[in-house]
């Protein structure tokens, strides 16, 4: 019988080629941070989904369904990176509740404007960390950064999305009146 804790613990002796093995960890430890983030993210919106009430219920409860899948997809394309440079992608709920980089969502059942307006906040989190990301990837790995830049591209139209409902008539952003309905 082998030694199964020892195969699971030992990372790949490769990468892809044209990166050093250092480079490859580097962007592989970006992009667990990323993962996290994502997977984070896709629990978040789905939260919302289920939690939000009031008049515009329908409208956001609508709106949030193809951005999780969008996110999962994220995830998912970012775990197989991981896995392509020799990583070894962990999306268990330890990797998430150990992480630093997540918070904990404020918002239970609430109206639209109160979720949304707490979104932005997530939304803003995590796109600045992928800005980041592809600050540091510039150097490592143009290939990886792309598709950071992919994703953190349409990060960015959801919220303008979410702000689109926050925006008074003078272009500036009001936050919710009301946490709780």
């Amino acid at each position: 019988m082998r030694n199964m804790e020892k195969e699971t613990k030992a990372p790949a002796r490769f990468t892809l080629p044209g990166l050093t093995a250092k480079a490859g960890r580097a962007v592989v430890g970006i992009l667990q941070q990323r993962l996290t983030a994502y997977t984070d993210l896709h629990l978040t919106l789905k939260h919302v989904h289920w939690n939000v009430v009031g008049p515009n219920f329908i409208g956001v409860h609508e709106m949030i369904d193809p951005q999780v899948v969008l996110v999962r997809g994220y995830a998912d394309e970012t775990a197989e990176r991981i896995a392509a440079l020799g990583g070894s992608p962990d999306g268990t709920a330890a990797a998430l509740a150990d992480s630093k980089s997540t918070q904990s969502y404020p918002l239970k059942r609430a109206n639209a404007q109160a979720h949304l307006d707490a979104l932005d906040t997530v939304y803003s989190a995590v796109i600045r960390d992928n800005r980041d990301a592809i600050a540091k990837l510039d150097e490592l790995d143009l290939v990886t950064q792309d598709m950071v830049i992919g994703h953190t591209a349409e990060l960015e139209q959801f919220q303008w999305f979410i702000r689109a409902h926050l925006e008074n008539s003078a272009g500036q952003l009001e936050p919710a009146k009301s946490k709780v309905t």
